[in-house]
């Protein structure tokens, strides 16, 4: 398969604002693709060149990508810098330098899906002594073989920049449309299908022609009643029925979930959009319901919801369980013999930045095989406490001096659910007997691998004082759990409820931003936000937000701010603090790296404070810090 086909696809879908015609244009690519295929060419459709759970990486940045198209079009380094900067998206220079470069390739080659590929997956592989020179020297050859367009995507591609809006959504209901058959009920849809898909195979409800005033076409045509639609095998793979059409769009809609909701869980247990979509062309729905969750591979956790108060979230279920929530990090512990596997709810394989809580897997978990989950918290050496899910964050993101890490940030974990055990998955049973079953399967070591502290109480009073309990542990609040519940992957699916303490909102002032990349080249965003300080008049950062705008107000707010411009330096921009923002955000933490000594977790915009010339002081940070663990919403 030719690599220009996927880079015109790209390019459609880079261009196509709509979600739907986005669908259809992926949908397309993925009916014409060889089932071999299938799994490369939906994961670079997505973007990506190892499955999201994979601990293989690129390692390549922007300056070595620079000296890359620099080798492959025999233009300055200088001049590559320069038209970064104009452009703001390596992918659109390495597109220009290729129309202009000054050598003739002797020995180009024509570009394939299968080799762009894999020579993009041995990028990861080439380790040791000039490493760095042969992953320059790939990119190079792959550029020198390429064409303008093709180098835009394949540069993006490494750089996992590629920006073409093709979220999962979109590539579930690709898959959905490119291999099963597609539910219609729209009267203009129906009238444009009948007209245009000849030789497709076309199930069309009884008295819908008639409904629609539509005279028989030369399509090969089965009309049937609603009910005998319904019983059908709708769901063989798509040489079975190509479109159902419909009068009712609430049976539509319901068929055309089915399909999708089986997708899209199929992909929960196994998330690897591209075998689930080899298996949906070759096996079809049947073999998407039979996709088990697999020792070694990680699941998409259940998510919980925000409860209003303590109170609503006990009135929720008819028997429940109430555990501490932990400032911590989601951890999913596989076991398989001697064999350790650590992810997180992002399917990040962290088990080599957790030497410690293997080790603790291995003499804690009792049974050979098993999927746990659990909250890995970080403990402070000196005192004994935690500490925030920032400075946790460190050894997630730490490849590098491991040990050193493990000695700084000690962890613990506690436990509270398990999936899967010698062979069996659990995800069906109910949470009481999940707990049940977690409980036999281990061995506590206390202070290091221990349960979750829970209570099972639907007492009002008694659920007050246990989550007393939790604050003054430090901890974030409760978890509420159905324990008649099955464990649902992926999902809020009001099975368990979450009760923090309610944080006010902050007035703080944009004093900084940054210069975005790809579509957004020319809005700033990344805003530095910061507090005051009341005694010397001087603005205190306390953080970094680039979230709760829509596409038009990151272009307001640019308009705004670029007038407001002090100095630049690269992408970064300092500006004027003269527009300040409403904040809401999840916690507020210590931290070294911003000049309040403060950090907003997860900040996000409520609004600009138009009326409000100047941001909240430093004190009131302080003071809603202090405050925070003692807050309840009881």
């Amino acid at each position: 398969m030719k690599y220009s086909i996927l880079a015109d696809v790209y390019e459609r879908l880079e261009k196509e604002p709509s979600k739907l015609k986005k669908t259809e244009i992926l949908s397309e690519l993925l009916s014409q693709t060889p089932t071999e295929l299938l799994p490369k060419v939906v994961l670079l459709a997505s973007g990506h060149i190892f499955p999201s759970y994979s601990e293989l990486k690129t390692g390549i940045a922007s300056k070595m990508m620079i000296k890359a198209i620099a080798k492959a079009t025999g233009l300055h380094k200088k001049e590559i810098v320069q038209k970064f900067k104009e452009l703001g998206d390596l992918g659109l220079v390495a597109e220009e330098c290729i129309k202009e470069k000054k050598q003739v390739a002797l020995f180009k080659k024509q570009l394939t899906v299968e080799l762009v590929f894999e020579d993009l997956q041995k990028l990861a592989t080439l380790t040791g002594a000039e490493s760095q020179q042969r992953k320059l020297d790939l990119i190079a050859e792959l550029l020198v073989s390429a064409n303008p367009k093709e180098a835009r995507y394949i540069v993006r591609t490494v750089l996992e920049t590629l920006r073409i809006g093709v979220a999962e959504g979109i590539v579930r209901d690709a898959i959905a449309k490119a291999f099963f058959a597609d539910i219609v009920w729209e009267k203009k849809r129906v009238k444009r299908i009948l007209e245009k898909a000849k030789n497709k195979i076309i199930v069309v409800e009884k008295g819908l022609l008639k409904k629609f005033g539509i005279e028989k076409t030369e399509n090969k045509i089965s009309e049937k009643s609603l009910s005998q639609i319904e019983k059908m095998e709708l769901w063989k793979p798509k040489s079975n029925v190509d479109y159902v059409l419909l009068m009712d769009n609430k049976v539509g809609s319901e068929l055309k979930n089915n399909i999708i909701s089986t997708i899209e869980n199929a992909w929960f247990r196994h998330p690897d959009y591209g075998e689930i979509a080899r298996i949906a062309k070759e096996k079809g729905e049947k073999a998407l319901k039979k996709v088990k969750i697999q020792l070694g591979k990680p699941i998409m956790v259940m998510l919980g919801e925000k409860a209003p108060s303590l109170e609503d979230a006990l009135k929720k279920f008819d028997r429940c369980i109430l555990e501490y929530k932990y400032d911590g990090a989601r951890t999913n512990i596989h076991k398989d013999g001697e064999k350790i596997w650590l992810y997180t709810r992002r399917l990040e394989n962290v088990t080599n930045q957790f030497p410690d809580l293997v080790k603790l897997a291995k003499n804690g978990i009792k049974v050979d095989q098993c999927i746990i989950e659990g909250e890995t918290i970080g403990m402070d050496p000196k005192t004994g406490e935690p500490i925030p899910f920032q400075k946790l964050s460190k050894r997630i993101q730490r490849k590098y001096d491991v040990a050193k890490m493990v000695k700084k940030i000690p962890i613990r974990i506690y436990l509270f659910d398990i999936l899967y055990l010698n062979g069996k998955s659990l995800t069906d049973k109910p949470l009481k007997e999940r707990r049940r079953l977690l409980e036999k399967s281990i061995k506590e070591i206390p202070g290091k691998f221990e349960l979750t502290k829970s209570l099972i109480t639907k007492d009002l009073e008694e659920a007050q004082k246990f989550y007393k309990e939790a604050l003054k542990a430090k901890q974030e609040g409760l978890m509420i759990k159905n324990l008649d519940a099955p464990y649902q992957s992926g999902r809020r699916v009001g099975y368990m409820l979450k009760v923090k303490p309610t944080m006010e909102s902050l007035d703080l002032a944009i004093i900084g931003a940054e210069w975005g990349t790809g579509k957004r080249a020319k809005w700033l965003g990344s805003y530095v936000l910061a507090c005051r300080d009341p005694d010397t008049g001087k603005y205190l950062s306390c953080g970094m937000m680039g979230t709760g705008l829509t596409d038009e107000q990151f272009q307001q707010m640019t308009d705004r701010l670029k007038p407001l411009i002090i100095r630049e330096k690269g992408r970064s921009v300092e500006v004027k603090p003269e527009i300040i923002v409403e904040v809401e955000y999840e916690e507020i933490q210590k931290s070294p790296h911003y000049d309040s000594g403060y950090a907003l977790r997860f900040p996000r915009m409520k609004t600009i404070r138009e009326e409000k010339p100047e941001p909240d002081d430093i004190n009131r940070l302080k003071r809603l810090f202090e405050s925070q663990f003692k807050k309840m919403n009881v």
